[in-house]
C-alpha cells in the first residue's frame, strides 16, 4: 500500500474512533454497536481491531447486552493480555453478573497493567472491604488519594505511559514541565518515560536533579536506584542506598536494592546476609527469597540458591520467576507435582504476562529434559511470542547499526588515529553471541593468577550510548572528535572498572554485545585484547531462543530474529577481521571442546600470558558468576549440548532459511 493510501486509511479508521466514541458519549449505544461491527468487518490491523473491540465491549456493557460484551471482552483480551482497560471491562462485567470476587481480580490486574487506571482502583476499595482485607484497602485508598491529587496533564501522561503511548506522554509530560519547572511528580515521570525509551543518560539526570530538589522523594530515590543497577552503575548504587538508607534503615526496598548493587561489585557474601537479614524478620518475602537465591547460585551454593527458590513460590504460587530460576540452574529437575504445578498455572487467565512468560521458558526445560521435544518447544515458542509483544523488537535497526559501523569504522581512520588512546593492555574482552561459550572463555581467563574475572561490564555500552547522544550521533561522530579525547575515554574506563578488579595486571571484560563497538574499543583502547566466543549458528541461535535473558537480547525470541542477528554479527566481525587484522582473536566452541588444552595454549599466547595448569582445570576456581552457564562452568568441559538443537529440528524451518541452512 502506498504512502497516501496509508495515510487514507489512518485518516478514516481515525474518523470512525471519534464517531464510535460520539455516539458512546451521547448514549447512542446501539448505533455504536452497528458501527463497530461495520469497522470490524473490514480489513484492520491488529492494533486497529483491538481498539474497535474494546468501544464495541464498552457499548455493549452500557446498552445491558451482558452476554455479547462478555464474548467481545474475551476476544479483546486473546488479541491481547496486556490491555489494562479490557480487564477492567471485565470488572465491571463480573459486578454486573453479581461475581465479585472475579470482579476483584479483574480489576486487579487492571491496576497491575496500568496503575493510573483510577476507576479501577475506586472499584476496588468496595470490593476489598466487602473480603475484609484491610492491608488490600489501604493500598487501594493511598493509591486513589496519590492518583486524585496530581495535575490532570500529569495523571493523563502517566495513563498514555503505562498504555504504551510513550512518545505522546512524553510530549504531555515536557509540556507541563515547561510551565511547572520542577514539579518533583512530573520530574518523576519524565524520568520513568525515559528509561522506557531507553534514553538512560538523560533520565539519570533528571532523577539526580529531582533528588537534589527533593533528598526525600523516596519514589524518586527507588527508580533512581533501579535505573543504576539496569545501568550496570553498582558502586553509585550503593552510595546511593546507603545515603537514602540514613534517613529509613529498615526499609526492605532500599536494603534488598543495596544487597542486589553489592552482588554486582562482587561483595555477594555481604549481600547475602543483608538479604538472610530481612527474611529473619518475614519469611514470606517471595522477592527477597528469589534475590537471595540468585546471590547463592553467583557464589556457587547450588543447593541454597534451590532452596531460596523454592520458598519463593511456596509463599507465591504463580511465580513464574522463581519456576523459571529454577530451570535456568541448567541442572534443576522439576517433579510431577511441580510441573503439574506450572501447567495447570500457565492456563490461567489471571496470571500476569511476566509470570505467564517465565512459566512458559520453565516449562519448556522441564519438558526438554524430560524428552517430550514437541511440547517443550510449544512451551519455549509461546513464551517467546509474548515476549515479543512486550519488546516490539525490529531486526532492521540493528541491521542499520551494523552497516553504520562497516560504513564509519574504515582502515584508514584506525590508521590516523592509532596512537591517540590509551595505551595501557589490562582489559580482555570476550565478545560474541549469549549461550556461545563467552563463560567458559571467562572462567578459563579467570583461572589464570594474571587475571581478574570480573562479570558483564556496560561501560563500552555506556559510552556508546553518551556519543550516540552527540549531534553527529554514533558511530559517525568518531571520525569527528579530537584525538585527546580517545585516550581520555580509555583512561575513563579504565578508571571506571577498577572496583570490580582484585589486583591482578589484566582483567576480563565480558560483555558478548561489545562486539557491535570493536571500533571503538580499538580507538580508545589500542592495546587490549579481544576474543571473539564463536558457536555453530544453529546451536547458539536455538539456545539463546530457548534462554529468557533478564535484560536485553530483544533479537532472541524470534527464530528469524535471532537468525538475522547472527548473520549482522557474522558480517560485523568479518569487517572487523579486515580492517583490524589479528585485533580479534576467534575461538571456536566446539573446538575449545575437542581440542581444550590446545586452545587453551592459543588463548594464552594470544593474551601474552604464560600457561597455567589451573585454566585446564578452570571449574575448580572459585568465583562469583552471575550468566545462565554458572554451573556448566564449575563442571569439568562436557559435550552434552553440542548438537541439543537437532532434538527439535522440525521445528526451525524459519531459523534454517535464514542461516541458509539445509531443511
Amino acid at each position: 500500500m502506498s504512502t497516501k493510501h496509508t495515510s487514507q486509511a489512518n485518516q478514516s479508521f481515525n474518523e470512525a474512533c471519534n464517531g464510535i466514541k460520539r455516539l458512546i458519549q451521547q448514549a447512542k449505544f446501539s448505533q455504536a454497536i452497528a458501527l463497530c461491527h461495520q469497522q470490524l468487518a473490514g480489513d484492520l490491523t491488529n492494533d486497529n481491531r483491538v481498539e474497535i473491540l474494546y468501544f464495541l465491549v464498552v457499548a455493549q456493557r452500557l446498552n445491558g447486552d451482558l452476554g455479547e460484551a462478555i464474548e467481545s471482552n474475551k476476544t479483546l483480551l486473546e488479541a491481547n493480555t496486556k490491555h489494562a482497560r479490557a480487564w477492567q471491562e471485565n470488572g465491571y462485567l463480573y459486578l454486573a453478573a453479581g461475581k465479585p470476587q472475579q470482579a476483584a481480580q479483574s480489576f486487579y490486574q487492571a491496576t497491575q497493567l496500568n496503575p493510573a487506571l483510577l476507576a479501577s482502583w475506586r472499584a476496588l476499595v468496595p470490593l476489598y472491604q466487602q473480603q475484609e482485607n484491610t492491608k488490600a484497602v489501604t493500598i487501594s485508598q493511598a493509591q486513589i488519594d496519590y492518583l486524585s491529587g496530581l495535575p490532570n496533564a500529569v495523571l493523563g501522561a502517566k495513563d498514555l505511559m503505562y498504555e504504551g503511548n510513550l512518545h505522546a506522554a512524553d510530549k504531555v509530560c515536557r509540556q507541563f514541565l515547561q510551565a511547572n519547572k520542577h514539579h518533583s511528580e512530573a520530574m518523576l515521570l519524565l524520568a520513568e518515560i525515559g528509561i522506557q525509551l531507553k534514553v538512560y543518560g538523560e533520565a539519570e539526570f533528571i532523577l539526580s536533579s529531582c533528588l537534589a530538589l527533593y533528598p526525600e522523594h523516596k519514589t524518586a530515590g527507588i527508580v533512581y536506584l533501579q535505573l543504576l543497577a539496569k545501568m550496570a552503575k553498582f558502586s553509585e548504587a550503593k552510595a546511593l542506598a546507603d545515603t537514602l538508607l540514613a534517613a529509613s534503615s529498615d526499609n526492605v526496598v532500599l536494603l534488598s536494592a543495596k544487597a542486589s548493587a553489592m552482588v554486582g561489585l562482587g561483595e555477594v557474601q555481604e549481600a547475602i546476609s543483608i538479604y538472610q537479614g530481612l527474611l529473619q524478620h518475614n519469611q514470606n518475602q517471595p522477592g527477597i527469597q528469589l534475590l537471595l537465591g540468585h546471590a547463592l547460585k553467583a557464589l556457587g551454593d547450588l543447593p541454597g540458591a534451590i532452596s531460596a527458590y523454592q520458598q519463593a513460590y511456596r509463599y507465591k504460587a504463580e511465580f513464574g520467576d522463581a519456576y523459571w530460576s529454577l530451570a535456568n540452574t541448567k541442572t534443576y529437575r522439576f517433579s510431577d507435582s511441580e510441573l503439574a504445578s506450572m501447567e495447570q498455572l500457565v492456563t490461567q487467565q489471571s496470571i500476569g504476562l511476566d509470570d505467564r512468560v517465565h512459566l512458559h521458558f520453565a516449562l519448556g526445560k522441564s519438558l526438554e529434559d524430560r524428552g517430550s521435544f514437541d511440547a517443550a518447544f510449544s512451551h519455549y515458542a509461546q513464551g517467546n511470542q509474548l515476549k515479543q509483544q512486550q519488546i516490539n523488537y525490529n531486526p532492521e535497526v540493528f541491521e542499520r547499526q551494523v552497516a553504520k559501523q562497516i560504513d564509519t569504522c574504515q582502515a584508514e581512520l584506525f590508521a590516523r588515529l592509532k596512537e591517540a588512546g590509551e595505551q595501557r593492555a589490562d582489559p580482555i574482552f570476550i565478545v560474541g553471541l549469549p549461550r556461545a561459550g563467552s563463560t567458559l572463555l571467562e572462567q578459563i581467563l579467570a583461572s589464570h593468577s594474571q587475571v581478574d574475572g570480573t562479570m558483564e561490564l556496560h561501560d563500552i555500552l555506556g559510552l556508546a550510548s553518551k556519543l550516540q547522544g552527540q549531534k553527529n550521533q554514533y558511530p559517525q561522530v568518531l571520525t569527528d572528535l579530537e584525538g585527546s579525547y580517545f585516550a581520555r575515554f580509555g583512561q575513563k574506563y579504565l578508571q571506571d572498572t577498577q572496583v570490580y578488579r582484585a589486583g591482578a595486571p589484566f582483567f576480563i571484560d565480558k560483555m558478548p554485545n561489545n562486539f557491535l563497538h570493536i571500533g571503538l574499543i580499538k580507538l580508545i583502547l589500542p592495546n587490549a585484547k579481544i576474543i571473539d566466543a564463536r558457536r555453530d549458528p544453529m546451536a547458539c541461535c536455538f539456545s539463546g531462543f530457548k534462554q529468557l535473558f533478564g535484560d536485553g537480547q530483544e533479537f532472541s525470541y524470534g527464530l528469524e530474529d535471532i537468525g538475522r542477528y547472527y548473520r549482522a554479527y557474522e558480517k560485523l566481525m568479518a569487517h572487523w577481521d579486515t580492517v583490524l587484522p589479528g585485533f580479534v582473536l576467534k575461538v571456536q566452541h566446539e573446538t575449545l571442546i575437542d581440542d581444550l588444552h590446545g586452545q587453551v595454549q592459543r588463548i594464552l599466547d594470544f593474551c601474552g600470558l604464560e600457561f597455567e595448569q589451573q585454566c585446564i582445570d578452570f571449574h575448580k576456581t572459585e568465583r562469583a558468576i552471575k550468566t545462565p552457564s554458572s554451573e556448566q562452568v564449575r563442571q569439568p568441559i562436557y559435550r552434552s549440548g553440542m548438537e541439543q538443537w537437532k532434538h527439535f529440528d522440525t521445528h526451525l524451518s524459519p531459523l534454517k532459511k535464514v542461516l541458509n541452512q539445509p531443511k
